[in-house]
């Protein structure tokens, strides 16, 4: 699930609520894009357009689910969609894209290979080209607490933060990182790692949560009410002032990782602008227009390094901070294991 904020907003609107630009020439030049709400850079679409003389629609979701089913419920004439890395293997699966033009892909050179090892599910980019790799990590309000802080899952646990902190609503991301400070795998179907994973939860962490938050942890974040949170990082900074960033936060992702996301640009079996499709994905790889879209949300490069030296931003993190970061993989059946730990870790006292 993503959480793109006010960082992101004024950059993004015009992309989401207009989506197109109106071109010359009688041919049918026109791309629909399926993406998450407020995740491509009016300014990338814009340039696109005017280079390949075409028109870009987009229409947006705010969650794999939600695309999955309105695919699955029949909805046509889409090109291009960007889910994560559990709903690329399902929909490779059930046939649901087109292999992509390798011939197309001039830029995939600047794809890190590490993203790649990590796509266990289509490392040869037959289905799936990288768009944005991120994971969650741990905002910490520094004019609250010493630095001394432990910089683990294991801060949780920290006595100081009791009644200020919170975790996300998410039992593979508070579940995740539990078997990771455990030195177990995130799509880990043990039953006794789940076990021991659940009981960290459980008798360690969860006595110092205010509450289980996806979401709105930002805002507690910012008027100085949560000093610990757990979360993706555009949530925090898209609250707090940017004159107060250095002052305020400090954001990490573990040195011994935690769970991941990769979303990624993949052509509909059905769709019917395959080449046009092709030169999209190929375009946003383009290290001076990669950058452009991490500029417009502050993220760190690590999909695209080569995008790097014309980014005009500093991003809320380091890329490097991800390195050790594991993809939550689809666990089928297997999620049932999760499930049922994590109604006793959230509906019991």
């Amino acid at each position: 699930m993503k959480c793109i904020t006010k960082i992101a907003l004024a950059a993004a609107m015009t992309a989401a609520l207009v989506g197109l630009v109106s071109c010359n020439g009688k041919e049918d030049r026109t791309v629909y894009l399926y993406n998450w709400t407020y995740y491509t850079p009016d300014e990338v679409l814009a340039d696109f357009e005017k280079e390949f003389n075409c028109t870009v629609k987009v229409d947006s979701y705010a969650s794999n689910e939600e695309m999955y089913a309105k695919l699955r419920a029949g909805a046509k004439g889409y090109d291009i969609v960007v889910p994560s890395q559990d709903y690329v293997s399902i929909m490779i699966a059930q046939g649901m894209f087109r292999e992509l033009d390798q011939s197309k892909l001039t830029n995939r050179s600047h794809i890190n290979p590490k993203v790649l090892e990590k796509a266990t599910y289509d490392p040869d980019m037959r289905y799936a080209v990288p768009y944005y790799f991120g994971a969650a990590g741990i905002s910490v309000n520094k004019t609250k607490v010493p630095a001394d802080y432990e910089r683990s899952w294991n801060i949780f646990a920290d006595k100081r933060f009791a009644g200020h902190a919170t975790m996300m609503d998410d039992m593979r991301e508070v579940m995740g990182d539990a078997l990771v400070h455990l030195g177990y795998d995130v799509n880990s179907l043990d039953t006794a790692q789940l076990d021991e994973a659940t009981k960290l939860i459980d008798t360690s962490w969860k006595p110092n949560l205010v509450k289980f938050d996806a979401e709105g942890f930002g805002k507690s974040f910012a008027s100085g009410d949560f000093w610990l949170c757990q979360g993706y990082a555009e949530v925090v900074y898209g609250e707090v002032p940017e004159d107060k960033w250095d002052e305020m936060i400090d954001f990490f992702i573990p040195e011994e990782g935690g769970p991941s996301y990769l979303d990624s640009m993949c052509i509909l079996k059905d769709a019917k602008h395959y080449e046009l499709a092709n030169e999209f994905i190929n375009y946003i790889h383009r290290p001076e227009v990669y950058a452009k879209f991490l500029d417009a949300f502050r993220f760190p490069c690590f999909v695209n390094p080569d995008a790097e030296q014309y980014m005009t931003s500093k991003p809320m993190y380091e890329a490097s901070q991800m390195d050790n970061c594991v993809l939550k993989n689809d666990l089928g059946e297997g999620l049932d294991l999760y499930n049922e730990r994590w109604q006793g870790i959230r509906f019991t006292d």
